[in-house]
């Protein structure tokens, strides 16, 4: 399986902090969000990682390049440790595949545009701006649930307070014999708390068939002139089933300022870093 990253946001929320740097690169202790999105999909058994990028985002393939002089260096100074984490960013037999998008056009539209590398397989899409503490990764705990179900698409959601529906895509589900997967009958994005038909709010994660790529290029562009994921996840539920799957973890959301310092904090002191009180 591949993984798809779509890293041509503009990352207005941060600036000026993204003003040159692409707010995949903001560092959360002393990884970028990026990494730890590729970290999550080797955990999972991926080996081609397929980026979707824009004209600002050089800094992303450069991290994921090799530095021979800097490697070096710490190899003259005898830097093991620093030189083995510099190694690491890229493991062995992990290949990093880098595609433009010509324009900014919306999630659904960077999805479509992995197409000619990702192929006819199944393939997952990880945002790095939700970044999910887990004992095991969340893609693949939906690659498993996949399997369980028989094929489809899969989904990761996990319960918000109704009052926060209109920030996420929201699914009608019926339990299944899994208590954590639920079968889809429909998704809305950003609903009124008042009409949401529940409180599952899919984040970042997904694990695609690839017809997912066939309603993708039949949509229209929708709000803001952008080619919206969930209006062709919507699209292909009548004929392609679809699950949805409450994953293990905690999730931090990383394109919100509080979200991003809550997981600087929470890594900090899993690495064993002292937060000092007010």
């Amino acid at each position: 399986m591949k993984a798809v990253f779509p890293v041509n946001g503009l990352g207005t929320r941060f600036l000026p902090a993204t003003k040159a740097m692409p707010k995949e690169m903001l560092p959360v202790v002393d990884k970028p969000l990026i990494q730890y999105a590729v970290e999550e999909a080797v955990a999972a058994g991926i080996t081609e990682m397929i980026f979707v990028t824009g004209r600002t985002k050089r800094a992303i393939e450069d991290h994921f390049d090799n530095r021979p002089e800097l490697e070096r260096e710490l190899e003259e100074k005898g830097k093991k440790e620093l030189l083995e984490t510099l190694r690491s960013i890229v493991p062995a037999g992990v290949t990093c595949v880098y595609i433009r998008q010509p324009q900014p056009l919306g999630l659904g539209h960077a999805v479509l545009c992995a197409r000619p590398v990702v192929g006819n397989e199944p393939f997952a899409v990880i945002l790095a701006d939700d970044l999910v503490d887990a004992d095991v990764s969340v893609t693949k705990q939906l690659m498993q649930a996949r399997e369980r179900a028989g094929g489809g698409n899969v989904l990761a959601v996990q319960q918000v307070p109704r009052e926060h529906t209109k920030r996420y895509g929201i699914v009608s589900a019926s339990s299944t014999d899994d208590e954590r997967r639920f079968d889809v009958s429909g998704i809305v994005e950003k609903p009124d708390p008042a009409v949401a038909p529940s409180t599952e709010a899919v984040i970042g994660r997904y694990v695609f068939d690839p017809s997912i790529f066939e309603y993708l290029a039949q949509q229209k562009p929708g709000a803001g002139g952008e080619i919206q994921l969930t209006d062709a996840i919507a699209a292909s539920l009548g004929n392609v089933h679809c699950s949805a799957y409450r994953f293990e973890g905690r999730r931090f959301d990383c394109g919100s300022k509080q979200g991003f310092i809550d997981a600087t904090v929470h890594f900090a002191r899993k690495r064993g870093f002292m937060i000092a009180a007010d």
